[in-house]
């Protein structure tokens, strides 16, 4: 009885499966209760709130801290049903230093630390660890979770190009503070403080607090300013580029997955096939042909990229397609 209640406990919390009611309900509850937090500590900023709106700012912060609380112990007490943390004691200690374990502990710190430590001297900071409470959402958001893959998997593109921003940089601002110390030493005192003036060119955000006065020192600043706009752009580009194949690849495996389904409707039996209904027959035929036409489409596309500025009869392209699309049949009947 307690093993499989937590089982039960374990696909409510681990399992992000809104088909089933308590997970639904679970990423619901946990989800407005963060937004709600994290909305009452910005809120608790203000300096004209009033004792009563002050009262409830706190009650919503102790009750959110206790519900984080309890859930982060049901957490630690279910996690050995996953077999990478079956051991009682050394299993629950890997699962607790795992990242989002951690961001979960990180959150309900701040209420503890200054329930029981009032008078700390870091108070400030402590309340703004209740922030980290946001990373929590990406538990139960598929698009917090297809940004962590796209980072990821971008990782080595991003290092690259941050690498060269911080190269240009040093570069920029050592050569800056060389051209305008004399002239301007109260902007361009040190290579720091032409940092600074660095990074607000870089970024084309111009505050306009530090500036060049020099003839030469203006032309590097608009050579920066020109080199800026283009560096800085391939972030975006990278992400852009991240974000596409994600969701290819997440289309591509869901095709995949009712292509398969389809696929294992076909292989039953015949004496299988009288137990099925009207209706399941029904819809397994419209995904199977859901998911052929959109293998067909995919193929279509597929031949038009590898061979379109090449041929210019249909028919070869109409080959090709049919092709693929046997071989990915095929592929997936083996």
């Amino acid at each position: 009885m307690r093993q499989q209640l937590r089982q039960i406990l374990y696909e409510i919390l681990e399992s992000s499966e809104h088909r089933n009611l308590y997970n639904l309900a679970d990423d619901i509850i946990i989800t407005s209760l963060i937004l709600l937090n994290v909305a009452a500590f910005i809120a608790s900023t203000s300096p004209s709130l009033s004792p009563e709106h002050k009262s409830l700012l706190e009650n919503i912060e102790i009750v959110s801290s206790l519900v984080f609380t309890i859930e982060y112990v049901l957490r630690l007490w279910v996690c050995t049903v996953d077999r990478r943390y079956s051991h009682p004691l050394q299993g629950r200690l890997r699962y607790a230093m795992t990242p989002l374990s951690l961001i979960d502990l990180v959150s309900i710190l701040p209420f503890y630390a200054l329930l029981l430590f009032p008078n700390l001297s870091l108070v400030n900071l402590i309340r703004l660890l209740r922030l980290l409470r946001l990373l929590k959402m990406s538990r139960y958001s598929e698009s917090f979770r297809t940004l962590g893959a796209v980072l990821y998997a971008k990782k080595e593109e991003l290092f690259a190009t941050a690498f060269a921003v911080f190269i240009l940089l040093i570069f920029a601002s050592s050569v800056m503070y060389f051209v305008e110390y004399e002239a301007h030493p109260e902007a361009f005192g040190s290579i720091p403080d032409a940092m600074w003036w660095g990074v607000v060119t870089l970024t084309t955000v111009g505050y306009g607090d530090i500036y060049p006065i020099t003839p030469l020192g203006k032309f590097l600043g608009a050579i920066l300013a020109f080199l800026g706009i283009g560096i800085f752009a391939l972030p975006a580009g990278i992400i852009a580029s991240g974000f596409s194949e994600e969701v290819q690849r997440k289309k591509q495996e869901k095709l995949g997955a009712n292509l398969q389904q389809s696929v294992n409707y076909q292989s039953v039996p015949i004496q299988a096939e009288v137990e099925v209904s009207f209706e399941e027959q029904q819809r397994a035929i419209a995904l199977h042909l859901e998911s052929s036409s959109e293998l067909m489409k995919m193929c279509v596309q597929t031949a038009k990229q590898k061979l379109g500025s090449d041929f210019e009869n249909e028919q070869i392209l109409r080959d090709l397609a049919i092709h693929l699309y046997n071989e990915a049949v095929r592929k997936f009947q083996l």
